[in-house]
């Protein structure tokens, strides 16, 4: 640990920022503390405004800033001041040899290329040239020599280090190890979001040989899934466009917890499916009952009328405007998060009784969303990625494997139905009347386990329903089952080594079966 004393041991600081926020008087404070100071172009303008003495930086390097200022700092007389370390006797040799005299903090913070990717007017010119060179350079070799050199790279530090010096005449060196820390970080994820960008827009390489997902802190959580775990939640960077938990605007309520940001995640997802009013019902990361109607209320009363106990507590994401008798309805439930693109100031009264009911606003539920992009899941030691399953098999590829062939409306609850099925947890069987689920059953073991709990729990309502299987059948059980209940009609994926005894089964209980050739797995 460096020896602390009375005396300030801190002679020289380095200011080059791209924000300014705050570094006028942060600047002052040093002078005041006799720290005197060098800076560089905007920064040095910056403190001449504040009224700040300092050395311009072409005074130390005895060049000036040159090629529109892509060159300031990237000199020995400013790197070999900052890398050499002061107990090493050579090192020191070396400075007093070249007439350098050595830096004692940098205070730094890169050039705003996320917030220039962020506007639709920037061109390419001007994204590259909000690439750093000079910054990241600064930072890396003061965190590098962190014992001798203090680096700064956010205005948040300012006061912390002020009260430091103030006290203490110089930074513990528990402190200097922390700001290192940052000061990597603040590079890493610097270079991380750059190369993120322009890897999408020169390429359409999805899963590169190394990868670096830039993270940023959006929420800390009170526990993670359960009160013993600790959580928090991250957003990735450049921020998702698309309409997503991530940037969902909370309106009311309680700070979403681990497991609302799980099941509103799926809430959310499941919903864009879906282009008519429509309501999905998630409990515990799948759905329990989903309808589309040609009113949000018909979905809403639909929907439920699938499991009329498990909603309880559960997450509900809407595709249209809330209304006043909606929001009557919803009001008379135990519900943990609403989901809509909006709210009448009417619904808003009513729901904002209910003071820790989360009302989460997000805009283009109501549109077409174009989804794209991949996923990313963790494991222990690892991360997962993959394609997002947006695609849907047209219905010119399913193929009539029965005698007996669907109706047309039974084809167009069978779309409905697949749309259902992929977002709900394997293995899955949901049973659909018209637009609406009449009985769900999902994360079982065995197939034929899924369609006993989708029967049971849809009753008499499954006469007549049709059945969207998420993978297919390896026994002709679960089509027993099924045919027991009243189903009229079977979608599933095919593909089983006992395809045809599956197909005999539908034969021999009179139901028309579809493959539509596509597995909709979800673990």
């Amino acid at each position: 640990m460096r020896c602390l004393g009375s005396l300030m041991t801190m002679k020289r600081a380095l200011i080059s920022v791209s924000d300014k926020q705050g570094v006028g008087e942060f600047a002052k404070k040093l002078t005041d503390l006799h720290i005197s100071l060098v800076s560089t172009g905007g920064t040095a303008q910056e403190l001449k405004r504040h009224n700040v003495r300092y050395d311009d930086i072409s005074t130390i390097t005895g060049f000036p800033e040159m090629l529109d200022g892509r060159v300031k700092t990237l000199h020995p007389h400013i790197h070999g001041a900052l890398l050499a370390q002061r107990t090493n006797k050579q090192h020191m040799k070396t400075l007093s040899d070249h007439n350098i005299e050595p830096i004692d903090m940098v205070v730094c913070n890169l050039y705003p290329f996320e917030e220039t990717i962020s506007k639709n007017t920037a061109s390419l010119q001007d994204i590259i040239e909000n690439i750093d060179i000079g910054g990241p350079t600064l930072i890396r070799a003061a965190a590098k020599n962190y014992q001798d050199v203090i680096v700064v790279t956010n205005p948040h530090q300012y006061p912390m280090i002020i009260d430091i010096l103030q006290e203490k005449g110089d930074v513990h060196l528990a402190d200097r190890e922390q700001l290192a820390l940052d000061a990597f970080s603040h590079t890493a994820q610097y270079d991380a979001i750059i190369a993120s960008y322009l890897r999408g827009r020169w390429t359409d390489e999805q899963f590169p040989l190394n990868h670096t997902i830039p993270l940023r802190q959006k929420q800390a959580m009170r526990y993670g899934e359960n009160p013993h775990q600790k959580g928090v939640f991250y957003k990735l960077i450049p921020e998702v466009k698309e309409p997503c938990i991530t940037n969902a605007i909370k309106l009311q309520g309680k700070e979403l917890s681990y497991n609302n940001i799980l099941d509103a995640d799926c809430a959310i997802e499941a919903i864009k499916e879906f282009s008519e009013p429509t309501c999905v019902i998630i409990k515990h990361a799948t759905p329990c009952g989903i309808a589309s109607a040609k009113t949000l209320m018909k979905a809403w009363k639909d929907a439920y009328a699938t499991d009329t106990y498990s909603p309880y507590g559960g997450i509900l994401s809407f595709n249209r405007v809330v209304d006043q008798a909606l929001a009557h309805e919803l009001s008379t439930l135990f519900l943990e998060v609403i989901i809509a693109p909006g709210y009448t100031d009417q619904a808003m009264d009513i729901l904002g009784q209910k003071k820790n009911m989360r009302l989460l606003k997000l805009a283009d539920l109501d549109l077409e969303i174009i989804r794209k992009g991949v996923i990313y899941r963790s494991v222990v030691g690892g991360m997962l990625s993959q394609d997002r399953d947006i695609t849907i098999t047209s219905t010119s590829s399913w193929k009539i494997v029965s005698k007996k062939s669907p109706t047309k409306s039974q084809l167009t609850s069978m779309e409905f139905a697949v749309k259902c099925v992929k977002h709900i947890k394997s293995n899955s069987i949901v049973f659909v009347k018209g637009t609406r689920t009449v009985g769900i059953g999902g994360g079982q073991t065995a197939r034929v386990d899924a369609a006993w709990i989708a029967t049971n729990k849809g009753k008499d309502a499954i006469s007549g329903s049709i059945l969207a299987s998420d993978a297919f059948f390896p026994f002709r059980d679960a089509v027993d089952v099924a045919a027991e209940a009243g189903v009229s009609a079977i979608i599933q994926p095919g593909g089983s080594i006992r395809d045809e005894e599956v197909i005999y089964a539908a034969n021999e209980h009179g139901i028309a079966m579809v493959f539509s050739q596509q597995r909709y797995f979800r673990h």
